[in-house]
């Protein structure tokens, strides 16, 4: 399964973290959310979703994010 990161802006608490776990495991692709951490500002996950979809997704909910290639 691949793995994924995903550069997380503006959270800033635990509500933020599941909002956006929430929000990542809705989208298709997604197999599962592996960890939401504020504090690194980062998301992991397993699967294969469509990097505009993650943006666009978290823009929605106030956060910039996107897909990183490391």
């Amino acid at each position: 399964m691949e793995t994924v990161r995903i550069r997380v802006e503006g959270m800033s608490c635990g509500h933020c973290e599941a909002s956006v776990r929430e929000a990542l495991e809705s989208l298709p692709g997604v197999e599962r959310v592996v960890s939401v951490s504020a504090e690194a500002d980062e998301a992991t996950v397993e699967g294969r979703p469509d990097p505009a979809m993650v943006a666009e997704r978290l823009e929605e909910l106030g956060f910039t994010g996107m897909v990183t290639d490391d």
